[in-house]
């Protein structure tokens, strides 16, 4: 039990410093690696200068003893994330297995109360206002705050934002900072030059902090732009914790619902790669300015 506690705290400690250096928050080796949770184990506990590193087999690597149809368990375990073929000690899963998941769930959990840094906004020239949300928590328990503007972004957003646009995009933390950081810097040019090579007037995007989907209807009505585009972190999962969604409507009022949304989601490194779906994003919003219409409406003029 005891080699089994050191283990999990190596992990979990792992993870977390790795979520801290992404932010910029931690030193790095001379070839740009961060360092490893044993070295920073080892800094804070000199008298256990042995620790190692705790390293995980690969999910591709077959982890059943003897499978009936191995090849099968292969195909199945390259066609998706899911822990499947992770073999199990007695009714249990195996240490590593367990281990596995606490740390992706650690990495989890650091993407929903981790914050985008201020670093990453001025590296990607974002202008920073916030929700009606003033902490974190209030964030996860209130999401009707999130999905309308603070008074002083109201301020904000009417005095320096550009008025009468066809397209205004918002960067939305939402419930991954880690899908803004990982995705943001490839897919924002990408679909500013999508749009901007087709003529279309853009607003300069901004970021919302402690942003709900809806806040965009908020904004929406501040910038009278024809389509709203919010790019917004997802709920991250133990596959992944770097996705992002993308959330266009036409024109918003009192009157939207859900329905009237078109989304593109799953933006990640391992679904749709961020360069890729930034100008997908472009060809969806000619689309949308052109039919007057979003969300199901759209689909229907198809």
């Amino acid at each position: 039990m005891e080699v089994l506690n050191n283990e999990l705290e190596k992990v979990i400690l792992q993870s977390v410093l790795e979520e801290l250096a992404k932010k910029g928050l931690l030193p790095t080796q001379s070839k740009g690696h961060v360092m490893s949770a044993a070295m920073m184990h080892t800094s804070l506990n000199s008298d256990n200068s042995s620790e190692e590193m705790v390293t995980f087999p690969s999910l591709d690597e077959m982890q059943i003893a003897n499978p009936f149809n191995a090849d099968a368990v292969r195909a199945m375990k390259k066609s998706t994330p899911a822990r499947i073929g992770i073999g199990r000690a007695g009714a249990r899963p195996k240490t590593i297995s367990w281990l596995r998941f606490l740390a992706d769930h650690a990495v989890a959990q650091d993407a929903v109360f981790l914050d985008v840094s201020d670093e990453f906004l001025k590296q990607n020239k974002l202008m920073s206002v916030q929700s009606a949300v003033t902490t974190k928590d209030e964030f996860l328990t209130r999401p009707d705050l999130g999905r309308r503007l603070s008074a002083e972004a109201v301020i904000t957003i009417s005095e320096q934002c550009e008025k009468n646009i066809q397209v205004q995009i918002l960067v939305v933390d939402g419930l991954s900072s880690s899908a803004i950081e990982a995705n943001i810097p490839d897919l924002l040019p990408a679909l500013m030059q999508g749009l901007k090579s087709a003529g279309i007037k853009v607003g300069a995007p901004f970021f919302v902090k402690y942003g709900r989907v809806w806040v965009q209807d908020h904004v929406a009505a501040l910038v009278n732009s024809e389509v709203i585009v919010s790019l917004i972190g997802e709920r991250p999962g133990l596959g992944t914790a770097e996705s992002l969604s993308a959330y266009m409507i036409y024109r918003p009022n009192e009157k939207t619902v859900e329905a009237d949304r078109t989304v593109i989601s799953n933006i990640h490194k391992g679904g749709i790669p961020p360069a890729e779906a930034g100008a997908h994003l472009a060809e969806v919003v000619q689309q949308i300015l052109a039919a007057k219409a979003s969300g199901v409406k759209f689909n229907q003029q198809k």
